[in-house]
């Protein structure tokens, strides 16, 4: 993309101008990746991008996009969080496995088997119909508004904060992590719950990957202070957003996997992008 197209996309996405070094340390050589990826596969390749709450993966897969884009190859961004439960089929989780799966986030409330459907698709020659949801409703945006691709792309990145993960051992899930596990889990029935999905189901899905990239935030810490920035920004334009003691309450649902992914992703995952405390790379 030239250094104009950066710029509008800057604009546009009302990003930072420290992005130009995301772009050129993150952006380029994922593309680059994506590329050798298709051409070595001689079809379309999947990448996965994981990344925690707030570290930039959806606005890195969207610039990405556009640069496999300029090079001639079909490439679309999809998000694991288009792929949450409906509110009315977590209602029933909660009802009849543990109240906590209530709240989307974690695995175990995503329809897992949609999401590989529409990779398979992807893939395939013909048309896919790509699911939204909707976070400020808690659920599925009508059909009739989801977007349709010609396939078969060549590449397809798909980023989400738990992309890639993998399960702990049921050992680890004795002790609470946080207030969240030990005053409404002390039974640990919702996080063995949550590890069993990505021992199963998730596993499924994240086999259809052809590489992953981590991007590796500072510390479990460092992204609740960026989840809470979010909100932050979200009160000042639109009275909107969660107040801090929400953010702190929402986090903990996450802390576990996230502590998880940080400590041992990095040892498998095909690059790891370092970031610091401002989200900014150095590779």
């Amino acid at each position: 993309m030239s250094d104009a197209g950066l710029d509008r996309f800057i604009a546009q996405e009302a990003l930072p101008d420290s992005f130009r070094r995301t772009a050129e340390l993150v952006c380029e050589p994922l593309a680059a990746r994506a590329h050798r990826r298709r051409i070595d596969r001689k079809r379309c390749a999947v990448i996965g991008l994981c990344g925690a709450q707030g570290s930039g993966k959806s606005t890195i897969a969207k610039y990405t996009v556009g640069l496999l884009e300029d090079r001639g190859q079909r490439a679309v961004a999809v998000s694991l969080d288009d792929f949450y439960l409906t509110h009315q089929a977590r209602q029933r989780l909660a009802r009849e496995v543990h109240p906590l799966l209530a709240t989307r986030g974690p695995p175990g409330t995503h329809d897992v088997a949609m999401a590989g459907a529409a990779l398979d698709q992807l893939r395939s020659k013909g048309k896919a119909v790509l699911p939204r949801f909707d976070k400020s409703a808690d659920d599925r945006s009508p059909r009739a508004t989801w977007p349709t691709v010609s396939t078969p792309v060549d590449v397809i990145l798909l980023e989400g904060w738990c992309v890639g993960a993998v399960s702990q051992g049921r050992a680890a899930l004795a002790a609470p992590i946080n207030d969240l596990e030990r005053d409404e889990d002390p039974e640990a029935v919702w996080r063995t719950y949550v590890n069993d999905q990505v021992d199963g189901p998730y596993q499924t899905l994240f086999g259809r990957l052809h590489d992953l990239i981590l991007l590796q935030a500072p510390s479990f810490e460092v992204v609740a202070g960026w989840r809470e920035e979010q909100e932050a920004k979200l009160r000042a334009k639109a009275g909107g957003g969660m107040t801090p003691v929400q953010v702190t309450r929402f986090v903990s649902y996450y802390e576990r996997l996230t502590r998880w992914i940080l400590a041992e992703m990095p040892g498998r995952a095909d690059w790891v992008v370092t970031m610091d405390t401002d989200r900014n790379p150095y590779v």
